[in-house]
């Protein structure tokens, strides 16, 4: 157990996940969330809450986030949590972003005296809850050091992957195999239906199939029970991660052909108005 003090900010699906577990793990958390109400259970379990980011950083020398996309990490870490941390903090930075926004923020914090750790986390929400993450890490391995005992927390694995950047790829390109399996699933029922077999048959023969995989079974099931709230993985952040490894890929010269389609359809989901339903909604919205 340990009583090191710890801000987190960002108590979203996965950010509610890990802090509860660092909670768990001994950690004194300052907390802050733009919707005060998720963090009752953390306060209820010792967690202090602070009603601005910036008075939850200060006065601590790690700061955690768990934010949605780049607008967010620029309002809240650059625009609000920078200006009052002293040199020598130490940012663990969970937030999905690009690779070139990850090493833009490691330098631009290090020109402020600041280490940023990019700690890319692989798994859904319970995982979280459980220390079952697989952590993915980029920057200075001697920052790394003084961050592993939480990374090791919330995850079962902590692997070391380079220098900035590397990390937010490689969590991209996970979350790119996700994207395809879960939009190739969906149209193999879409079809399935079309050509008269029993829906809820299909998805369990699939699932259950050698061509399955832990990723598939799991969103097979939320598809055979049509249960996408509350999500594991939104609509929205899969589009949003898609897009942002499409940009990524294109400036190295690489093509996405088959996840440029993948994002079409998802697009199309968060038109629909269910960005905030899990990705496997998208079973409910064959293409035409």
């Amino acid at each position: 157990m340990t009583n090191r003090q710890l801000a987190f900010i960002g108590l979203g699906n996965m950010g509610g996940g890990m802090a509860g577990r660092l909670v768990e793990s001994g950690y004194a958390l300052t907390v802050y969330n733009r919707t005060a109400s998720k963090a009752a259970g953390l306060v209820s379990a010792g967690a202090k809450l602070a009603d601005a980011p910036e008075r939850a950083a200060a006065g601590h020398d790690i700061v955690m986030l768990s934010l949605s996309d780049e607008k967010a990490v620029e309002e809240i870490l650059f625009g609000r949590v920078v200006p009052v941390l002293a040199p020598g903090t130490v940012i663990v930075d969970t937030s999905t972003v690009s690779p070139g926004y990850a090493r833009e923020a490691a330098v631009r914090l290090a020109d402020k005296g600041l280490r940023r750790v990019e700690a890319c986390v692989v798994g859904n929400p319970l995982q979280a809850r459980k220390g079952q993450l697989r952590v993915y890490v980029s920057g200075d391995p001697a920052d790394l050091y003084d961050a592993r005992p939480i990374l090791e927390a919330i995850g079962s694995e902590v692997t070391h992957v380079g220098a900035p950047g590397n990390a937010a790829a490689m969590k991209l390109i996970l979350n790119l195999l996700l994207g395809a399996q879960v939009a190739s699933l969906a149209e193999s029922v879409g079809y399935g239906v079309a050509a008269g077999l029993d829906r809820d048959q299909l998805i369990g023969a699939i699932a259950g199939s050698g061509f399955s995989s832990m990723v598939m079974r799991f969103r097979a099931d939320l598809m055979l029970k049509r249960s996408y709230e509350p999500a594991f993985f939104r609509s929205e952040l899969m589009e949003k991660d898609i897009r942002i490894a499409q940009e990524a890929a294109a400036a190295l010269g690489a093509s996405l052909p088959v996840l440029d389609v993948v994002r079409e359809r998802y697009a199309a989901v968060l038109a629909a108005g269910d960005g905030d339903k899990d990705a496997s909604v998208l079973v409910e919205y064959q293409p035409q």
